[in-house]
C-alpha cells in the first residue's frame, strides 16, 4: 500500500500478525488473542480467499502440549454448541510421515478410509517394465483399494476419465487391478507370479469385487495424485456422512523444504518456527531431516488452524535464515527489530491461529468458502460488486509518486 507522506515507500498487507504477537511475548504480555484481518495473495481455492480473518493466539511459557489442549476445548465446545455433537477430547495426534504414508497429504479427510498402500517392494521383482523402471530410478509404486468398486468403474471410466485426472498431479499413468476369484485380473496382471499377486491382494486387504488403482512415480507425485483421487472417490461413492465431522492434528512438519529452482531451502511454515529439539543436531550438518515443533488442526480433509512453537534465542533464528539464504544484512534490514527483542531474551512461546471463515463455512456445511463471505472475491480475485481491482486516476498517482509502465504492454 503505498505511502501519501512518505513518498517511495509503501505498507504490506499483513499475512498474519506473526511478527507482532511475538513481540507482545518479549514485552511482558504472556496471553494474547485477537480477531486479525489478513491478506494473502495466493492462488484462489474453494476454500482460500484473498482477505480473511483469523483468531490469533499467543502464549508465553508453555509447550505444544498447552496450546493443542487448549484449541481442543476450543473445539469440543464449538461442536457442541453449534452442531450439538460430541467431540471426543483429546483430538488424535499424527505425525506429517504418518499421514503423508497412509494418505498423500497432511490435511487427510477421516470420516473414510481407504488408506494408500506401498507396493514397490514387490513391483520390483515382478515382469513389469513399468514398475520395474519407476523403482530401479528411485521412485515408488503404490495404490489405493476401492472396495466394491471392480463393477462400478468402466475400462473408459478407468483408462481416460481417472488417468487423466491423476495426470493433472503429475501422475504419468494409472495401473489397475480387479479382484476376481482370489487373483488379480487386469492387462498386466500377467506380469506378477500368483505369489506376488497373493502378496498384493493381502497386503492392500483385497477381496472380490474390490478395484486396485497405482501410480508409479517419485514420492511427492504418488502422494499429491493418490490423494486427490482418494478425495474424489470418497466424495462419488458416497464413503462419509457429510454431517458428520473428523478432526485431528498433524504435527512434526519438516522445518524446510529444497528449492531446487532457487537452489536453497524454503520455510515449509515460515521462518519463526522452533526445530524440533531432539532434531537440533541436524541444523549444521542435514537441515532437511529438521522437524519443526509446528502443528495443524485438521477437519474434514481442510486446515482449520495452524501455529507452532516460536524461536525465541536470536542465535538459531539466525541459523534458520542462514539455512533460507537470507544473510545477516538482510535479516537485519527486514526483520532487525524481532532479532534485537530476542537478544533481550524472550520467553519460550508458542501461538496458533483458526481460520474463522473457513470455520464457519465447515460449521454451516459448505465446501466454498465465499458462501459464508461477505462480497467475496472471485477465483480471479475481483470483487464483482464494486469492479475491483480497477485503474486510479492520474492525480492519485501524482499525489503518490506512482507511475504505472507495464499497463500499456498488457
Amino acid at each position: 500500500v503505498p505511502s501519501r507522506v512518505h513518498h517511495g515507500s509503501f505498507y504490506a498487507l499483513p499475512q498474519s500478525p506473526q511478527i507482532y504477537k511475538q513481540i507482545l511475548m518479549v514485552s511482558g504480555f504472556d496471553r494474547y488473542y485477537q480477531i486479525a484481518r489478513c491478506f494473502r495473495d495466493e492462488d484462489l481455492r474453494a476454500d482460500r480467499q484473498p482477505e480473511f480473518t483469523q483468531i490469533d493466539v499467543e502464549m508465553s511459557f508453555v509447550q505444544r502440549n498447552d496450546i493443542l489442549e487448549t484449541i481442543d476445548g476450543l473445539v469440543s465446545t464449538v461442536m457442541k454448541k453449534v452442531r450439538g455433537i460430541e467431540v471426543p477430547v483429546p483430538l488424535p495426534r499424527y505425525t506429517y510421515h504418518d499421514v503423508m504414508a497412509r494418505f498423500g497429504n497432511d490435511k487427510p479427510d477421516m470420516r473414510f478410509g481407504m488408506e494408500i498402500s506401498d507396493i514397490t517392494d514387490i513391483a520390483a521383482g515382478s515382469e513389469f517394465s513399468v514398475f520395474r523402471g519407476v523403482v530401479s530410478s528411485g521412485g515408488f509404486i503404490r495404490g489405493l483399494n476401492v472396495k466394491n468398486g471392480a463393477e462400478k468403474y468402466s475400462r473408459r471410466l478407468l483408462d481416460v476419465e481417472l488417468k487423466n485426472f491423476v495426470g493433472e498431479y503429475g501422475a504419468k499413468g494409472l495401473a489397475w487391478m480387479k479382484v476376481a476369484g482370489g487373483r488379480l485380473e487386469s492387462s498386466i496382471a500377467k506380469f506378477f507370479t500368483d505369489e506376488q499377486q497373493q502378496t498384493i491382494i493381502s497386503r492392500m486387504d483385497g477381496q472380490d469385487g474390490d478395484l486396485l488403482l497405482f501410480v508409479a512415480d517419485t514420492w511427492k507425485v504418488t502422494c499429491a495424485a493418490l490423494a486427490a483421487l482418494r478425495n474424489r472417490i470418497g466424495r462419488e461413492q458416497q464413503l462419509y456422512d457429510p454431517a458428520s465431522f473428523s478432526c485431528l492434528w498433524v504435527v512434526d512438519f519438516p522445518l524446510l523444504t529444497w528449492n531446487a529452482e532457487e537452489g536453497r531451502f524454503d520455510a515449509e511454515h515460515h521462518p519463526f518456527c522452533q526445530p524440533n529439539p531432539d532434531d537440533a543436531e541436524y541444523l549444521k550438518t542435514d537441515p532437511g531431516k529438521v522437524r519443526a515443533d509446528s502443528y495443524d488442526l485438521v477437519v474434514n480433509g481442510y486446515e482449520a488452524a495452524s501455529g507452532s512453537v516460536r524461536i525465541h534465542d536470536s542465535e538459531v533464528q539466525q541459523m534458520v535464515f542462514d539455512l533460507l539464504k537470507i544473510n545477516s544484512e538482510e535479516a537485519e534490514r527486514r526483520f532487525g527489530f524481532l532479532l534485537e527483542a530476542l537478544r533481550f531474551g524472550a520467553p519460550p512461546h508458542a501461538g496458533i491461529a483458526l481460520g474463522l471463515d473457513r470455520w464457519v463455512m465447515l460449521l454451516a456445511g459448505n465446501d466454498n468458502i465465499r458462501e459464508v463471505i461477505a462480497f467475496p472475491k472471485t477465483q480471479k480475485a475481483a470483487d464483482m460488486l464494486t469492479g475491483a481491482p480497477s485503474e486510479v486516476d492520474d492525480r492519485q498517482l501524482r499525489d503518490l509518486r506512482i507511475e504505472v509502465t507495464a499497463l500499456k504492454e498488457e
